[in-house]
């Protein structure tokens, strides 16, 4: 093994220009790799956190007619202790109606929030740029928009009117952006006891909110709560994979098109790195030949040109990180949005990587695996003689 190893060694070192080439196709093929790889996780990335980062992953709603939840406290608590990765958990209380102010009136969504557990899943606090979270009953936010619409100030008193008719007047505490307008036009956020008084729910909700740490798990983990919770004709339960097949659709059409572009290339890089040991094996022939005269045995002489191979994989996976990390990098620089952010933010999944490297290492062993077949059957005395 370590005379196979060394004689790799020296063929390596005596042709450094061929072998400078094979590193820097490998380096090529892995930082293509890396780049595109980088590029599309970091795109998914951002269209998840866009499309259902401040949004609930999961919704346990009401099936009745009345579309309420009792005895909430206790379906929370089977969730909570439920061995399923679960980040965020939030009960809510909504309901459509209508805000009249200055003889102007808008279709709402009065959503009831306890603001300590909602703020995980849809950053209420943070996305106040005027005025304070309400605290009390009948204090409430309004979004962005419906305030340019109604010319709402803090402190102004509002009135919410129910589809039966009943209205409350409520005081507005301050003004949130959530960055998306159909939300910002249209939620009103209050306490959640607020809505359960006004709408007359007792101790009711109307849905059960959460997010879970694995996006992609979403409709499995929901299939466990469903089981959990076992009120199959109470309850209904959705995923934000149900409602966004088209997106799946699309993310996965991404993954496919990145992994037919690696694989040609590996292909590529396999057979360039095959062609090239095969001349080598042509060029040393002479000195197998010799090798061989003096004793090292047909697996010995296999082994050189695995170990040529095995070697060119290491040098060229680090170069080829190194490549595909610094193309990533400079395309954040240079690709950006009017605002001076990247189009796509710069993501390293290092796990990604190392299995490029590995499957770069291994593809490169394999392909030495002709040359060193084609090594092992020359005859010593055919090649001397021929010279």
């Amino acid at each position: 093994m370590k005379l196979a190893f060394n004689i790799a060694l020296r063929f390596l070192n005596s042709n450094k220009g061929q072998t400078f080439l094979i590193i820097l196709g490998i380096a090529i093929g892995v930082s293509v790799q890396v780049f595109i790889g980088s590029l599309i996780q970091g795109l998914q990335k951002d269209l998840i956190n866009t499309t259902i980062g401040n949004s609930p992953q999961i919704t346990v709603l009401s099936a009745l007619e009345d579309k309420t939840i009792g005895q909430w406290e206790g379906k929370i608590d089977t969730i909570k202790n439920s061995k399923e990765k679960i980040t965020a958990l939030s009960p809510t209380a909504s309901f459509p109606g209508f805000i009249a102010f200055n003889k102007q009136t808008e279709p709402v969504l009065l959503r009831g929030f306890d603001l300590s557990k909602a703020d995980s899943i849809y950053g209420i606090t943070q996305s106040i740029y005027e005025g304070m979270p309400p605290t009390r009953k009948n204090d409430v936010l309004i979004g962005k928009e419906l305030r340019d619409t109604l010319s709402l100030n803090i402190g102004d008193t509002i009135t919410i009117l129910t589809p039966t008719r009943k209205s409350q007047t409520m005081t507005i505490t301050g003004f949130y952006d959530i960055k998306v307008a159909s939300i910002n036009q249209s939620w009103v956020i209050t306490p959640i006891h607020t809505v359960q008084s006004l709408f007359e729910i007792n101790n009711k909700i109307t849905g059960i909110e959460i997010q879970v740490a694995e996006v992609f798990e979403a409709d499995t983990i929901a299939s466990h709560i469903d089981l959990l919770l076992g009120q199959n004709d109470l309850l209904k339960i959705s995923n934000w994979k149900d409602q966004n097949q088209q997106l799946l659709s699309g993310l996965q059409g991404q993954s496919v098109s990145s992994i037919m572009i690696q694989v040609f290339v590996l292909i590529a890089v396999i057979l360039g790195i095959a062609s090239v040991l095969a001349i080598s094996v042509l060029q040393k022939s002479r000195q197998i030949g010799i090798l061989k005269a003096m004793g090292v045995k047909d697996f010995t002489a296999s082994l050189i040109f695995l170990f040529q191979g095995f070697l060119l994989g290491i040098m060229g996976s680090i170069l080829g990180i190194a490549l595909g990390l610094l193309l990533a990098f400079s395309f954040t620089l240079f690709a950006i949005n009017p605002d001076g952010t990247p189009v796509v933010a710069l993501y390293i999944n290092y796990g990604f990587v190392t299995i490029s490297a590995i499957i770069a290492i291994l593809s490169s062993t394999l392909a030495a695996l002709i040359p060193a077949i084609k090594s092992s059957k020359l005859s010593p005395m055919e090649v001397i003689k021929n010279g």
